[in-house]
């Protein structure tokens, strides 16, 4: 009695199913980089890079400057033609929108963004967006006066005339993404997905082993050799027909097969942890660990690289988070009712953030039962007796 393994060898058969253990072990041992291609396939990567560049494209950046008037600072919205070249039209084929989802997707999957800024004079014209793929960085060899150039289709560019958003950089220059930092990650994920297109596609039909009860001769074993090829690579051949004395054994589960749902969740929970995207969702919580982050990256980048160096003083770049609240009104208006009873806002502020007309109601609430002081004149005024007293003299007055 033999017994015949025909388990695939041959390239010609690459289409077969392949053993899970050694689809694991390939991607350790593989050198082989994962594409952005294939890391895009990876339903999780997909979901969190959508995700993220989604809610930050809709975020506007605005630019403030700081003021001191008597004394106290006061900080100002400034109209300016830079914000509308980041949140409109960038003056390049892109728009608005489309030039931040563009930053962001090589920022997140490559490690930096880079934008040409367009000057005329001190007047930034334009930003053009230039894909990560054609960015190519010259760098000097001190390691502590660190320089460098960019160089784009054989044009050499200083590093003040682009934008550049840089993540987990080391030198200011080069940046590192999702896809170089967490290679064996990605590779396992994607490997486990091309493992599942495969049980998919064989309409999953199992490896196993035949029993014979007497030698056959090579053309047999030829044949039967076809014929099982067919079975696992083209899914409208579902049926071998096995001649007297053969008799077929499926191979049992591997470990790793049967445990196949739990690995790939274990490999999603990790890959939303890359991220910064919470597994058990929650909006706040994906504000803060996984679009904040990337939002003061690419504010540090602005004030940076668009602000003149007088500007840098008074002037700053900051995004007006309050847009990604807007879907939830719930949690927007119970943001205003607090900064209402806080004193912080007025009721035409906040209608102005809801896009409504004022009602020229220019005043604060000021409740009876509380006290106020002065830390100047060291005066409290109490408003439910209508009394000022003089901490220091103690002196009691009534306003009339």
């Amino acid at each position: 009695m033999r017994f015949f393994n025909f388990r695939n060898r041959n390239q010609e058969q690459e289409n077969e199913i392949r053993q899970s253990d050694d689809l694991i072990l390939k991607s350790f041992l593989s050198e082989d980089t994962i594409s952005e291609r294939e890391a895009m396939n990876i339903p999780a990567v997909s979901k969190c890079v959508n995700l993220i560049i989604d809610t930050v494209s809709m975020i506007p950046i605005k630019l403030y400057k700081e003021e001191f008037l008597n004394g106290k600072r006061k900080t100002v919205e400034v109209e300016d033609e830079r914000c509308d070249l980041f949140n409109l039209d960038t003056k390049d084929t892109l728009d608005g929108v489309q030039f931040k989802r563009a930053l962001v997707r090589d920022y997140l999957l490559f490690g930096g963004a880079y934008a040409y800024i367009k000057k005329r004079r001190n007047t930034v014209k334009s930003l053009n967006y230039v894909s990560f793929e054609n960015v190519h960085i010259i760098e000097n060899f001190d390691p502590i006066f660190k320089d460098y150039n960019i160089l784009i289709g054989g044009q050499s560019y200083k590093p003040f005339e682009f934008l550049k958003v840089l993540r987990s950089t080391k030198d200011g220059a080069n940046g590192v993404g999702i896809i170089n930092q967490n290679q064996e990650l990605l590779k396992v994920a994607y490997l486990t997905l091309k493992f599942e297109q495969n049980l998919v596609s064989t309409g999953g039909s199992k490896k196993g082993f035949i029993k014979s009860e007497k030698k056959i001769t090579k053309e047999a074993m030829d044949s039967l050799k076809r014929a099982w090829r067919e079975l696992y690579c083209n899914t409208e051949n579902n049926v071998i027909v096995l001649n007297d004395n053969l008799d077929f054994k499926e191979a049992s589960n591997t470990s790793t097969e049967m445990q196949l749902n739990e690995n790939k969740n274990s490999i999603n929970n990790s890959i939303l942890d890359i991220f910064g995207v919470p597994t058990d969702w929650n909006w706040e919580t994906f504000i803060k660990t996984a679009v904040m982050p990337i939002l003061s990256a690419i504010e540090c980048a602005l004030n940076r690289d668009l602000l003149l160096e007088k500007e840098k003083k008074s002037f700053y770049f900051a995004f007006d988070t309050k847009e990604v609240t807007k879907g939830d009104i719930k949690t927007r208006f119970e943001a205003y009712k607090t900064a209402l009873d806080s004193n912080l806002m007025q009721i035409d502020e906040c209608r102005y953030m809801e896009d409504l007309e004022p009602l020229g109601l220019n005043f604060i609430k000021l409740g009876l039962q509380d006290v106020h002081f002065n830390p100047q004149t060291k005066e409290v005024y109490t408003p439910n007796t209508n009394k000022v007293t003089n901490i220091e003299n103690q002196e009691e007055k009534t306003n009339e």
